[in-house]
């Protein structure tokens, strides 16, 4: 039996249990209720819609096609979800990338982070060493990120390895050419457009041009035309080196003393000089509008600017056909062409804000829609689907026949092509400005010797003395 003082202590025990047990409950009660109204204010609903701030730099036809895919959004899922995309700045490339510049230096005049920008990964690693950006690897699954070509994505990844510059709409470089007045070059010499395909065939066709269109008019000697302009002799050089299997760098510096290189420059410095190759520090569109040359390489994009007519420059049109052919490459070597393009960075802010953004840029990419944005903007697609799936319906949709040509184009140049994904660290782009300007003064500088040297020496002699040692000139301005 049990005694009154344990009936006592038992009676004792089973109160304080029941206080117990009533405490937990009000406690887990209190729980639910505190985690219920952080649940409210926590994820994405039309009743407290966010707003997404958006810098870009797509002007002109671009811009058109992009706020039309922002307005498409922000009626459709945006909607839905409760977020709203604004547009704060368009600028071009180089004026954000700049201010962005700004914003991780902490400059006093810098203006406030957009949630999402356009970026290059050499400006978005100065931002996310400041912890301005969110990695967005987290917010895909493995299978979704599967969807992407991998090389878009791996420009994305910084050093540390994960990923802050999404891949929307990225380019590379092709061949232009115009194709009426080639098809007379043509005619008259036996030159065909297979030639065009290496370095070394561009690079003799334009002095076959030259000397072609020199002879036609026997009263005004040394009036030939030039054949061919670059948008980058700093990406030719690049992307030469990587056919050749060689990089143009070593760590951080030029690496010039190679044969290698040494290829490269002959294949473009001596038809330079002697006239085949434009000398000019601008886009090459430029002088095909007016008729001054008949190709040139540059970005994918730059298909808006050729039309269907040209104006020489005594303001007579004529109207022309353009083809555009994958890039060339030097003979034996890789089929490798640069890939170009910023890509789509978020900013560190709310998790609501984050998880918006990553919504929008899965949302932008999706194959059928990412393919009608570049369809029209002369970009290349950035999922698989896209290339399999839609570019052939695009192309057959399409009303521009020289975007139709640069999609066959470009999807030969998916199938058949590596892409080289420039370094990123901070004197890239100061180098390259330096490589380009070096390039033209000692270009120039010897092209005017050359035509000097003429009225006194045949044409080889002439120019083996205007070219000797513009080579190590070259390198030595580079130093």
């Amino acid at each position: 039996m049990m005694a009154k003082s344990d009936l006592h202590t038992t009676s004792q025990e089973g109160n304080g249990n029941a206080v117990k047990k009533r405490t937990h409950t009000w406690i887990a009660l209190a729980l639910v209720v505190l985690l219920t109204a952080c649940g409210q204010n926590t994820g994405l609903s039309p009743e407290r819609p966010v707003t997404l701030t958006l810098w870009h730099n797509f002007g002109g036809q671009m811009q058109a096609m992009m706020d039309a895919h922002i307005e498409e959004f922000n009626a459709t899922v945006g909607q839905q979800k409760g977020i709203v995309i604004s547009v704060t700045s368009i600028s071009g490339s180089a004026a954000i990338q700049e201010k962005l510049t700004m914003i991780a230096a902490g400059d006093p005049g810098a203006p406030e982070m957009p949630d999402i920008t356009t970026c290059y990964p050499a400006t978005a690693t100065l931002l996310a060493d400041k912890g301005l950006l969110t990695p967005l690897h987290g917010y895909f699954t493995d299978a979704e990120l599967a969807e992407y070509l991998p090389r878009f994505l791996e420009e994305g990844r910084l050093a540390d390895g994960k990923l802050y510059v999404f891949p929307f709409a990225k380019s590379t470089e092709v061949l232009f050419l115009n194709q009426t007045l080639f098809e007379r070059f043509s005619s008259a010499t036996g030159v065909t457009m297979d030639s065009l395909s290496t370095f070394e065939g561009l690079s003799k066709a334009a002095m076959g041009y030259y000397r072609w269109t020199d002879e036609q008019t026997q009263d005004i000697p040394n009036d030939g035309k030039t054949f061919y302009a670059s948008d980058s002799f700093f990406n030719l050089a690049q992307v030469g080196m990587e056919q050749m299997g060689v990089s143009l760098f070593l760590g951080e510096e030029l690496k010039l003393d190679t044969p290698e290189f040494e290829r490269i420059w002959n294949s473009v410095f001596e038809p330079a000089v002697k006239g085949g190759y434009a000398i000019y520090d601008g886009y090459s569109s430029d002088l095909s509008k007016t008729g001054d040359i008949l190709c040139s390489t540059g970005s994918t994009a730059g298909i808006l600017f050729y039309g269907d007519a040209i104006t020489y420059p005594n303001n007579v049109k004529e109207t022309v056909e353009h083809t555009v052919l994958p890039y060339p490459t030097f003979e034996g070597g890789k089929k490798i062409a640069i890939q170009r393009g910023s890509g789509l960075a978020v900013a560190k802010t709310t998790p609501e804000k984050q998880e918006a953004a990553t919504l929008f840029l899965k949302w932008f990419t999706a194959p059928e829609r990412n393919m009608r944005f570049v369809s029209s903007t002369g970009y290349l697609p950035v999922t698989a689907r896209a290339f399999t799936d839609h570019m052939e319906r695009e192309i057959a949709q399409n009303s521009n026949p020289n975007i139709q040509k640069l999609l066959r184009t470009a999807t030969t140049v998916h199938e058949d092509y590596d892409f080289y994904i420039p370094p990123v660290f901070e004197r890239f782009n100061s180098i390259g400005d330096g490589f380009e300007s070096a390039f033209f003064s000692i270009a120039r500088n010897r092209r005017e010797q050359y035509l000097e040297n003429l009225s006194t020496m045949d044409a080889e002699s002439a120019y083996e003395q205007a070219a000797s040692g513009a080579l190590s000139e070259f390198i030595r301005a580079l130093s």
